[in-house]
């Protein structure tokens, strides 16, 4: 299911086409970030690289060890995100906030930080279709089930499904550029 920020549902395909049109619009400097916990971390970290890489966007995701354990340890871990987002998010830049349960004190943080510093957000969860996080993004991807594996797997695929649709967008030229 997809919703809009409006709370409307909408058809898979127009949502996951608003996201890759968000995308194609970014403004000249402006990157796309990546959150997540646990297994979501990992998609965030993968997801941004082959942003980088095979679609040519600025793309980061906040969750490099030192980053985390710092955050934690000085400012509590409900704001590991919440604190390099009010750091390094600029006006127009994209947060995929990634959470299997929708439930996670320091995503939902990092959505209001980069609420404040006007970027747009896409949010991925699971679980309960009433997460609070299922209501906090310009475009809320959540799947129905209630088990980590599918959750996560899916939010993979949505987010390779976004990519992929980018690059070809962009004509297709991906890790190509890379190679000169």
């Amino acid at each position: 299911m997809v919703t809009g920020a409006d709370g409307k549902a909408t058809d898979f395909a127009v949502g996951v086409d608003a996201v890759i049109d968000l995308i194609l619009s970014l403004r000249e400097g402006c990157k796309v970030m990546f959150i997540g916990n646990g297994g979501s971390a990992a998609i965030s970290s993968h997801m941004a690289v082959d942003f980088w890489k095979n679609g040519r966007i600025r793309a980061v995701a906040f969750n490099d060890s030192s980053l985390l354990t710092c955050v934690g340890n000085d400012c509590g871990y409900d704001n590991i995100f919440e604190k390099p987002i009010e750091m390094f998010a600029d006006g127009g830049d994209i947060l995929f906030a990634i959470s299997s349960s929708g439930r996670s004190e320091n995503i939902l943080r990092g959505v209001r930080a980069a609420r404040t510093k006007d970027c747009k957000v896409v949010t991925l969860s699971g679980f309960d279709n009433h997460n609070p996080l299922t209501s906090m993004g310009d475009y809320n991807f959540y799947v129905p089930s209630h088990a980590y594996g599918p959750v996560e797997v899916i939010h993979h695929s949505i987010c390779h499904c976004i990519l992929d649709a980018v690059i070809r967008g962009r004509g297709g030229r991906g890790a190509a550029a890379c190679n000169g």
